[in-house]
Formats: C-alpha cells, sequence, structure tokens
C-alpha cells in the first residue's frame, strides 16, 4: 500500500491559492492517521480510485487571516501531499 511504504517518512500537505502557499503541515498532524481515516470511511461507503476523503483544513485558514483571505472566481486552488502522492486542483466560479 502506497502509505504505508511513505509511513517511514513524513508526509507534507500544502494548500496553494493562485501559486502562493498558505498552508504547509505533516499528514502526521491529523487527529486520525490515514489507514483509521479510510477504514472509518470504507464502512459506509465503498471506496473507489480517485475517491477524496476530506478531513478539514490545517491552521492557516482564510477567515482568521488578518486581513482575511477569501477565494474569488478565477483563483486557483491547490491541495498536494508530496512523494508522489498527487496535487488536487480546482478552479473557483461564482455562485450562479
Amino acid at each position: 500500500m502506497l502509505i504505508a511504504k511513505r509511513r517511514a517518512r513524513r508526509c507534507s500537505l500544502v494548500t496553494r491559492l493562485n501559486g502562493k502557499e498558505v498552508q504547509h503541515t505533516g499528514i502526521d498532524d491529523l487527529i486520525f492517521d490515514i489507514p483509521t481515516l479510510i477504514s472509518y470511511c470504507s464502512d459506509w461507503t465503498p471506496l473507489v480510485p480517485g475517491d477524496v476523503i476530506s478531513t478539514g483544513t490545517p491552521e492557516g485558514v482564510g477567515f482568521a487571516r488578518k486581513p482575511p483571505l477569501w477565494m474569488k472566481p478565477d483563483d486557483v486552488v491547490e491541495v498536494e501531499i508530496d512523494g508522489g502522492i498527487g496535487v488536487l486542483r480546482n478552479s473557483i466560479v461564482a455562485e450562479s
């Protein structure tokens, strides 16, 4: 399993807004470890490759910044776990 192979080193989770790093933490700072999260979620829903388990956010959340940092239409937010795990990239669009 990919996560088991990564356990020997600390993986980082980085959030970027328009290319600027706004959050950075280690996945070992999660309240529950990755195997526990996967086990819990798979108890109530089938998981398939490509699924995303959303766990919340580390410190650095936009509304708590001085001044606050809000995403706006056409912004791009990226969340990356290093070590080749991947990047989730989304463009922000206005509500309709």
